[in-house]
C-alpha cells in the first residue's frame, strides 16, 4: 500500500497549464503504481490548459467549483461546464482544455494510464 497524504503530495509541472497547481497523488513522484498516476489541478479563475490530445485517455472529476470543458475530435468542437463530482473521460487522441471561467478556485481530480512503455 502506497499512502500520499494530501499535505505532502509533490507539485509537477504539466505543459500548457496556467494559473494551476498540479499535485500528484499517486505514481510517478508519488510512489509506486503498475498501470496509472492520478492527480489532482487546483484550479484560479481564468486558469487552463492548452487545447492538447494525449495518446491515452484522461479521466477527470470535479472536486470543488466549476470548470469548462472544451473537446475537439475529428474537427468537431464541444464544450460542457462540469460542477461537483461531475466526470469526464477524453479519449486517446481527443484534444482537450480545461478553463476555469468562474470567479472561485476550481479542483479536478485527474487519473490517466502511463503512455505504453513508459512507466
Amino acid at each position: 500500500m502506497n499512502i500520499t497524504r494530501f499535505n505532502q503530495a509533490p507539485e509537477y509541472k504539466a505543459p500548457n497549464h496556467n494559473d494551476m497547481k498540479c499535485l500528484r497523488l499517486q505514481g510517478h513522484e508519488a510512489g509506486p503504481s503498475q498501470t496509472l498516476w492520478m492527480g489532482v489541478s487546483q484550479i484560479q479563475p481564468g486558469g487552463h490548459t492548452g487545447l492538447d490530445g494525449s495518446p491515452v485517455e484522461k479521466h477527470y472529476v470535479v472536486l470543488e467549483g466549476e470548470v469548462t470543458l472544451v473537446s475537439e475530435l475529428n474537427g468537431e468542437v464541444t464544450e460542457a461546464v462540469l460542477k461537483v463530482h461531475d466526470s469526464a473521460c477524453f479519449a486517446p487522441g481527443e484534444k482537450r482544455q480545461v478553463v476555469n471561467r468562474s470567479n472561485q478556485v476550481a479542483s479536478i481530480l485527474l487519473a490517466m494510464p502511463y503512455p505504453p512503455a513508459s512507466k
